[in-house]
């Protein structure tokens, strides 16, 4: 029997999941006078790591023709986590940084995209008991916008000290990282409603 063996891609992501865990412990510790302020270096070195190893993964299996639906389904699953875990973080007594303390619509509206587009998921697969997952443009730019919004946040009593008027860059992309997950929630429910029509089309006409 031909064992079944993981790409290197889906290693990547799934490693990247595993980095979530000291990634929030070093987060809960940001705040600490013992820890101050290596533990926000160690949080930024972690989150440079796993956001340079998304777009890492995606490359190699588009370079080894090793695309699957696994990895289809579990690199976004590791971004999502990613961003939920620090969108909850900085907006927590714990583990806010400094002034740059994320304002809880921007989190509501960030994690809610993702629960939301959970919660298509499953609807679709329901109906059709098929796995869909077609990136979009607008997804990935979401997530991108919302990756530099934390590394933004992370690196910002470094910033402000070189340029006075950084927290305004913060702010100015929390909230268009909010604007940006609002569309992408508008265009995920527009190509959810049109797969889902296409299926029943197809399914009266079998």
């Amino acid at each position: 029997m031909a064992k079944l063996r993981m790409s290197w891609p889906n290693r990547i992501t799934l490693a990247r999941i595993l980095l979530t865990c000291p990634f929030v412990i070093a987060m809960l510790y940001v705040n600490d006078e013992q820890y101050k302020p290596w533990a926000r270096y160690g949080a930024m070195t972690l989150f440079l790591v796993m956001a340079v190893s998304d777009g890492l993964d995606g490359w190699l299996a588009r370079r080894n023709n090793t695309v699957s639906n696994w990895g289809a389904f579990l690199d976004p699953l590791a971004d999502k986590l990613l961003i939920v875990c620090c969108c909850l973080l900085l907006a927590s007594d714990k583990a806010a940084i400094p002034g740059m303390k994320l304002p809880y619509v921007v989190v509501v509206i960030i994690i809610g995209k993702d629960l939301y587009t959970i919660l298509g998921f499953i609807i679709i697969y329901l109906v059709t008991s098929q796995i869909k997952t077609v990136p979009v443009m607008m997804g990935k730019l979401s997530t991108t916008l919302q990756l530099s919004m934390v590394l933004a946040i992370l690196i910002s009593p470094e910033m402000k000290a070189i340029l006075p008027r950084f927290e305004y860059l913060v702010q100015l992309l929390w909230w268009a990282a909010a604007v940006l997950a609002v569309f992408t929630m508008i265009i995920y429910t527009r190509n959810g409603t049109r797969y889902l029509n296409e299926y029943e089309h197809q399914q009266k006409h079998n």
